[in-house]
């Protein structure tokens, strides 16, 4: 079942830009032009781009905070611009640069406050609490004036605090943004959890692509208010046309390697590095290097996911 559905979706805005001392002129920019698709129940997607590419405003039009221009949209059944308060119930939100906690209150009072915004039966608040303190390791700073705790501490609160209410559907922008690797750990192992053990679906826009890489089964990346790929990882490193690389140490140095199937791409002395479509087997470039040089030692490195994005990103611009 699509929790999750937008139809042709378009968003614009005009916007005045100065062409003289007492003159301005008035243009159509158009952040979301005609996207479309869903979102299964379950689902754990990266939703990623270049910036400007319309993240933003797809995740604001989602939530009920602006409106489309035209398209159908849906979340959980409801439309989110005119049920924004039914859709509330639904939905969790946590913006890696904002905060739900209230400054001034220790944690386990802006706990409180979600319980009462929500009306979450005090049965079901205290399970959801002490699972999310216990995943989440929180238990030593409740009683901790939000303003007193780290960036990292602060974070994991925001999404303890988003899922109190077992909203069906959790939008995460950001959210390991300048977080330590300890944090960035517990974030990505707890937001696995919550959408294996409960199935909570996860609509996920970051600039980390690791966090993709551990978290999504699915990617969709959009460039100027359209999505240009929609589809799993293996399909994205296709249609970045990524390269994988082998890594060879022969027993002395020798002129570049000709393999079919390969390119030399750096030689160190002994050691080179040779590069192949990432799409294809490496087995039979290793049995010719094996066959016809005195291989010592070899690796196989995956391509980064940050370059196969990044040659997307130039495509696009590009074309």
């Amino acid at each position: 079942m699509a929790l999750i559905e937008l139809q042709d979706v378009h968003r614009t805005f005009t916007v005045r830009a100065r062409t003289g001392r007492f003159s301005r002129v008035r243009r159509e920019v158009r952040a979301v032009d005609g996207l479309s698709f869903t979102v299964e129940a379950g689902e754990c997607v990266g939703y990623i781009g270049p910036n400007g590419a319309g993240k933003s405003t797809t995740i604001k039009m989602l939530t009920g905070i602006l409106v489309p221009s035209s398209g159908r949209l849906r979340v959980a059944g409801v439309d989110p611009a005119r049920e924004r308060v039914a859709l509330a119930r639904r939905i969790g939100v946590v913006f890696g640069q904002r905060t739900t906690l209230w400054w001034d209150l220790p944690l386990r009072d802006s706990f409180e406050l979600a319980r009462r915004i929500y009306r979450i039966p005090d049965r079901r608040y205290r399970e959801n609490l002490g699972r999310c303190v216990e995943l989440l390791d929180l238990g030593g700073l409740l009683d901790t004036p939000v303003r007193q705790l780290s960036l990292g501490q602060r974070m994991r609160g925001d999404l303890a605090a988003a899922l109190l209410h077992d909203p069906q559907v959790l939008y995460l922008d950001e959210p390991t943004i300048g977080l330590d690797v300890v944090s960035k750990g517990k974030v990505r192992e707890f937001l696995r959890e919550v959408n294996r053990d409960r199935g909570t679906t996860v609509l996920l826009t970051t600039h980390d692509l690791t966090d993709i890489e551990q978290l999504c089964g699915r990617v969709m990346v959009i460039d100027h208010g359209r999505v240009v790929h929609d589809g799993g990882l293996d399909g994205l490193h296709a249609a970045g046309r990524s390269e994988r690389t082998l890594v060879v140490d022969l027993a002395e140095a020798r002129p570049p390697i000709e393999v079919a199937g390969a390119r030399v791409v750096k030689v160190e002395g002994p050691r080179q590095w040779l590069a192949f479509p990432a799409r294809e087997s490496a087995a039979p470039i290793v049995a010719e290097v094996a066959a016809r040089y005195p291989l010592v030692d070899l690796s196989v490195r995956e391509p980064a996911i940050e370059d196969v994005i990044a040659r997307m990103y130039a495509e696009v611009s590009i074309g």
